[in-house]
């Protein structure tokens, strides 16, 4: 039984199934879906960079996923060109294996979770990206997903109403969170205030102006500006509508996720780009014990 698997392929076709009961001899125990999915991708696009985009992973992780698989299965099953990347005869014939048990395994992974639901919660608004990723999560695993709003720091994870979350700002006690991306901020100005004609505001200038706070799902707090340069709390809301109607009474200057100019509309605040403001972390996040199970896919999935 020495040699590679290629070497030992060289004697003659191999019948159906055969590859693959070569393979067995191997130690497999390291190989994963993650692993299969790579390889099938980068086989049908022939090109890493385009394979990795379609995964949405990167490509360095790529490459080491398709170098792991062929370390287990001790062949190599794939050759770089100038121009693109083709599958050694090795390759394509575990490729055309794959190409009919690979669905079929993914669909038998999911038929537990069909019928699940996984409750995700989420305060004001639920960010473009959140939504991609529960689309990805429900093709991932065929379970569903309920939407729940809690106008509450942690969004119903502390309380038991949300299995997941999607929260803004920095990773909170009592969960384990991935972040998703970070969002720039904006200012939001009356628009009976002479704010409202500017095009752009300096995080610093709001130092010196009234703010409106939004104490329970907000992001923005006094402690972002330096010690001693700091805006005085003009008054507090305890929801996203709480506060902006008070932006647009003039009771001071609100600063917000881009998210609430792009989606929210009142016709008494203008929305101002805001220049060297931190931006805001948006994580997925889950409880640190006792979570649902599918909270961990959903999770993994938002770290890429």
């Amino acid at each position: 039984m020495g040699g590679t698997l290629g070497s030992r392929a060289r004697g003659g076709e191999m019948p159906p199934g055969a590859y693959l009961c070569l393979l067995r001899m191997n130690d497999l125990s390291g190989i994963g879906l993650r692993q299969l999915r790579c390889f099938t991708a980068v086989v049908e696009e022939r090109s890493f960079t385009y394979a990795a985009a379609r995964l949405a992973v990167g490509q360095p992780a790529l490459t080491r996923a398709v170098q792991a698989l062929e370390e287990a299965v001790g062949a190599r099953l794939l050759e770089r060109t100038t121009r693109r990347v083709e599958p050694t005869p090795a390759g394509q014939r575990l490729y055309e294996e794959l190409a009919g048990l690979l669905p079929r395994l993914e669909d038998a992974l999911r038929a537990p979770c069909r019928g699940a639901v996984l409750r995700l919660g989420f305060t004001w608004l639920l960010p473009a990206e959140g939504a991609r990723l529960v689309e990805r999560f429900k093709a991932a695993t065929g379970a569903g997903v309920r939407l729940v709003r809690r106008d509450a720091p942690l969004a119903g994870l502390d309380t038991g109403e949300t299995d997941a979350a999607v929260l803004r700002g920095d990773e909170p006690a009592g969960v384990r969170s991935r972040v998703l991306f970070h969002e720039e901020r904006v200012a939001a100005v009356a628009r009976s205030s002479p704010l409202a004609r500017r095009r752009v505001l300096a995080w610093p200038e709001l130092a010196a102006l009234p703010l409106v706070v939004n104490t329970v799902s907000g992001t923005t707090r006094p402690e972002l500006w330096p010690e001693g340069a700091r805006p005085a709390v003009a008054c507090t809301a305890g929801n996203f509508d709480e506060w902006v109607e008070s932006v647009a009474a003039d009771h001071g200057v609100g600063v917000a996720p881009r998210s609430a100019a792009e989606r929210y509309t009142h016709p008494g605040v203008r929305f101002v780009r805001l220049k060297g403001a931190p931006p805001v972390p948006v994580r997925v996040a889950a409880p640190t014990r006792g979570a649902h199970p599918l909270a961990d896919r959903f999770l993994a999935l938002a770290g890429g």
